[in-house]
Formats: C-alpha cells, structure tokens, sequence
C-alpha cells in the first residue's frame, strides 16, 4: 500500500524550502557578514582618528 500524505503539509513544507532557498541567495547576493561590518567600522573609526590627529587649529600667530 502507498504511504498516506497530507496535502496541505507537503504544500507548506516545499514552500518552506523554496523560501529558505531564495533566503539563502539573497543572503549571498547583497548581505555582509557580521565580522565584515565589524571590520567596517574598526576601519573607519582608524581613518577618524588619523584624520583628526592631523588637523590645524586654524590660529594664525
């Protein structure tokens, strides 16, 4: 005899899959990792402070 299968859950569950599937691409396509981000602003915060060490006052004597 064949296996008994509920419709309604083999609908949601290949739904399921095709979405964390177009997750899993959009992830790759346009998110960042953690760490990159993070790397980012370590970056930038680096470059602030060089670039703030680096200024004149803006007195003339």
């Amino acid at each position: 005899m064949a296996e008994i299968v509920n419709l309604n859950k083999a609908r949601k569950a290949a739904r399921k899959r095709e979405e964390a599937a177009e997750a899993a691409a959009n992830r790759v396509k346009h998110g960042r990792t953690g760490a990159e981000k993070l790397n980012d602003r370590r970056e930038e915060a680096r470059r602030r402070a060089l670039l703030d060490g680096a200024k004149r006052d803006g007195k003339s004597t």
